[in-house]
C-alpha cells in the first residue's frame, strides 16, 4: 500500500483517520502565529542525544550521539505547518525552566532569530521562551537575557559538530521581529507547498 501524499496526512482530520497523526502537518501551529506559536520538542534541554523528527512517519528518532562534550542547552524542536529553504519546518531553541520529553508541543514566543549556516547551506534557529512557563514568559527581546546565556547558545551552535569535521557558521543574532518574519515566511512557503500539491 503507498503512504499517504502530503495533503492526505493534513487534511486527514477532516474525515476518519486513515493514518496515524503526524505533527509536522496535523498538528496547528497556533492561531496567534508568528506571536505564539506551537513547537513540538525533538530534544530534551540537557541531552547528548540528536533526536530528529522522521518526515515519513512522524515519529521522533534517534539520529546519533553528539560527537562532542556538548548537550543541548535548552528544549529544542519545530514549528508545525512551516517550510523552510532547506526543505524542513523551523527549527526553535526554547528557554524554560524544565526539560521536556521529546514528542510533546508547547506554546512558545518568539524573542529573536539565529541566523546559521550548516555545510553552506542556510538553516536559521528561532530563539524563544515558552509562552506558559511563568519565569520567561514576559521576556520579549534577546536583550533580556545575559549575554552569557546568548554565548552559551551561539557556543553550542558553533561546537556542536566540530568533532564531525562539519562546518557551522553564527551570525550576529536579530531582534524578534525578525524572528516574525522568519517565521510568517515559512508558513508561507508551507501554504504554497501544500497548494501545489493539492493541484497536482
Amino acid at each position: 500500500m503507498a503512504a499517504p501524499k502530503l495533503s492526505d496526512r493534513i487534511f486527514s482530520s477532516l474525515n476518519k483517520r486513515s493514518v496515524a497523526a503526524h505533527p509536522w502537518h496535523d498538528l496547528e501551529i497556533g492561531r496567534g502565529a508568528p506571536d505564539i506559536f506551537n513547537v513540538v520538542v525533538e530534544i530534551t534541554k540537557g541531552s547528548k542525544v540528536k533526536y530528529e523528527l522522521d518526515k515519513k512517519t512522524g515519529m521522533i528518532k534517534v539520529d546519533r550521539v553528539l560527537y562532542s562534550s556538548v548537550v543541548y542547552p535548552h528544549n529544542y524542536g519545530f514549528i508545525p505547518r512551516t517550510l523552510c529553504e532547506d526543505g524542513d519546518p523551523m527549527d526553535v531553541l526554547v528557554l524554560m525552566q524544565e526539560p521536556v520529553i521529546p514528542g510533546a508541543f508547547l506554546r512558545a514566543k518568539p524573542i529573536g532569530l539565529m541566523p546559521m549556516i550548516d555545510q553552506g547551506e542556510k538553516d536559521d534557529k528561532i530563539i524563544a521562551v515558552c509562552a506558559d512557563d511563568p519565569e520567561f514568559r514576559h521576556i520579549s527581546s534577546l536583550s533580556e537575557l545575559s549575554p552569557h546565556r546568548l554565548a552559551e547558545i551561539r557556543r553550542f551552535f558553533e561546537d556542536y559538530k566540530k568533532n564531525e569535521n562539519k562546518e557551522v557558521a553564527v551570525n550576529d543574532f536579530l531582534p524578534t521581529e525578525s524572528a516574525k518574519e522568519a517565521i510568517q515566511v515559512s508558513m508561507d512557503l508551507y501554504a504554497e507547498y501544500i497548494m501545489h500539491n493539492l493541484r497536482r
